[in-house]
């Protein structure tokens, strides 16, 4: 078989020294039903399609669902882990506030010739030894306990007499008790303070 010239038209019959042997069609015809076919194989790969969307779909939301599962329980053990820790913040935080306004509360009381006399017996409630009994108050509370004539100023009868000095190292509303043994502070700030350290 001679090749075709390359000027040749397909319209063009071509001419075969003998007949052609063993001839096939590269495709075979169409059979009759060749639509339904091809609409069940667009089905079935749908299907699979489908299917397998689903099957991504549901391992990706059990996978989220997972990842939020064990987010949450993080949450959970930090929220366990810290609210001993907020509780004991705001117990000092409170106890701090309650503090100061109770500083603040007494600080700005009037103070009166009996509050100071109070304020003394209570501190000689701790004397142990009745001698040399000198007590230091601020000059202006002993002043006002001179004022008012008060009782405690001639002693007392289980203590015997007692020594008044002014002093600035007392503050207002408080007094400083000095014995043979120590000192004892009965200054409003000292008692906060002891409550302070009692509380925390």
């Amino acid at each position: 078989m001679k090749p075709a010239p390359e000027n040749m038209k397909w319209s063009e019959t071509i001419a075969f020294p003998r007949p052609p042997q063993d001839v096939r069609l590269l495709s075979p015809t169409a059979p009759p039903d060749w639509r339904e076919q091809m609409r069940q194989r667009e089905e079935a790969a749908f299907q699979r399609g489908r299917q397998e969307g689903e099957n991504a779909l549901r391992q990706q939301l059990v996978q989220q669902r997972n990842e939020i599962a064990e987010l949450l329980n993080g949450i959970i053990a930090s929220l366990r882990q810290a609210v001993p820790q907020v509780v004991a913040e705001t117990e000092t935080a409170v106890i701090q506030l309650a503090l100061e306004s109770a500083g603040k509360i007494v600080a700005s009381l009037p103070l009166s010739s009996e509050m100071v006399e109070g304020v003394i017996r209570e501190a000689l409630r701790q004397v142990e030894d009745t001698a040399e009994i000198i007590i230091q108050l601020h000059p202006e509370d002993l002043a006002l306990l001179r004022q008012h004539h008060a009782a405690i100023l001639t002693g007392v009868p289980e203590l015997g007499p007692l020594r008044f000095v002014g002093s600035a190292d007392a503050t207002r509303g408080g007094c400083l008790v000095q014995t043979r043994f120590g000192l004892i502070d009965a200054r409003r700030e000292t008692k906060l303070e002891q409550l302070r350290q009692a509380l925390t």
